[in-house]
């Protein structure tokens, strides 16, 4: 089974991100800053907040639905605010998108947030509202069962830090996850958590016997060469020691959003 954990970066790199999930042919895929507007064509729009101005995809969602016709596809929003077309308002949703080769069976599921609440009149306010996703699969190739769980990690304008929103979303995330995974078969937790390697998230998240291998790999890099801040981690993969690693990657190329792509190969 192939899981891929991306932040999509709202689709600003769009051809390149498409050919990618294609080509990688993913079990599951678990992507972080998607977008969605309900009965709206596709195309470019402008996110506006404070001054600065980012180009989206506003219906990212239905473009990789379109692209991976042999997967389920499952959005999460966590607001739902303005988008623009020159002077022209969008409606967009905001979330998570959580992709699953129809062959596998959804057996359980749990969606809730970790930060905040939905936001239905705006994107929220700072830190945003920020939610987790967990599925419980069985693959009928194996007869057997995996739990993976992703997560948009609250962003602070302050950085990285660990602060008590931190402590309080990693405890979300664990009471998610002991909601869905029945805790004897091999769990995945991944996603753009932005914390530090050091974070007490780690911590928490260990008393489910999980560990990472980003930072257990001596992988000091996440981002992209579009990134061009420092401290470079953002995104991590953790397993529980019942998780038969085949491969893991930290995907170096293509460059599809200012985040790598965390590629896992599971037996």
């Amino acid at each position: 089974m192939r899981i891929i954990s991306l932040n999509a970066w709202g689709g600003r790199l769009h051809e390149a991100l498409i050919t990618y999930v294609t080509e990688a042919d993913p079990d599951v895929l678990c992507l972080q800053e998607v977008l969605r507007a309900p009965g709206a064509d596709h195309g470019w729009s402008i996110y506006r907040d404070a001054g600065l101005e980012l180009p989206q995809r506003f219906n990212l969602f239905t473009e990789i639905s379109t692209a991976l016709p042999g997967h389920d596809g499952f959005f999460c929003p966590t607001s739902s605010g303005e988008l623009f077309d020159g002077d022209t308002a969008i409606v967009a949703e905001f979330g998570l998108a959580t992709f699953v080769r129809k062959t596998h069976s959804v057996i359980a599921q749990g969606l809730d947030f970790v930060h905040g609440r939905f936001s239905a009149d705006g994107w929220g306010e700072h830190p945003r509202p920020r939610n987790a996703h967990c599925i419980r699969l069985f693959s009928h190739e194996h007869a057997s069962t995996v739990t993976i769980a992703h997560m948009h990690g609250l962003r602070d304008p302050a950085g990285k830090g660990d602060t008590a929103a931190r402590e309080k979303q990693a405890a979300a995330l664990v009471g998610l996850i002991e909601r869905v995974w029945p805790g004897d078969e091999g769990l995945v937790v991944c996603g753009d958590f932005n914390v530090l390697p050091d974070s007490a998230t780690f911590a928490i998240l260990a008393r489910l016997g999980l560990s990472d291998l980003v930072t257990g790999g001596g992988l000091v890099d996440t981002r992209t060469s579009y990134y061009l801040k420092q401290g470079r981690f953002a995104d991590y993969m953790l397993v529980t020691p019942g998780v038969k690693v085949a491969k893991f990657d930290v995907v170096e190329a293509p460059e599809v959003s200012d985040h790598r792509a965390l590629l896992l190969d599971i037996g």
